[in-house]
């Protein structure tokens, strides 16, 4: 694995967050991002992406977040690849919970857009500690 972080896949349900994390995430944090609107969408194209790492929504209709990382891990392509959840449901149980899904980090919404590069890469940088 790379050290250097590039490629992020985020999956995210709405379009106005979908919009300021990609503008945010691109033009603040110089990365290159794939977007998918639904869990199924990020297994489909996903792979294909080899993003470095995934943030993903938790709360989304159909597959929610967690079901959509047990299922992007199922991937041979993305199965090592670490993932960081943005939610609004942020209690420190809650976040237990979804480290022990298997996310390297939680971020919370509302985000912050000058930030959210930074608290990406800062948990990017974190992991094997």
């Amino acid at each position: 694995m790379s050290d250097a972080l590039k490629k992020i896949l985020y999956v995210e349900d709405e379009a106005d967050i979908q919009a300021i994390a990609k503008m945010a995430l691109e033009s603040v944090g110089g990365f290159e991002v794939m977007v998918c609107g639904s869990g199924l969408e990020a297994i489909n194209q996903g792979p294909g992406f080899a993003p470095d790492i995934i943030l993903l929504d938790v709360m989304m209709p159909g597959m929610d977040g967690p079901d959509t990382l047990e299922a992007l891990k199922r991937l041979p392509e993305l199965k090592t690849t670490p993932a960081i959840f943005l939610t609004a449901k942020a209690m420190p149980s809650e976040i237990e919970r979804y480290k022990e899904l298997g996310a390297l980090g939680v971020i919370a919404k509302p985000f912050d857009p000058m930030k959210l590069s930074d608290q990406v890469r800062e948990i990017w940088e974190s992991r094997g500690k």
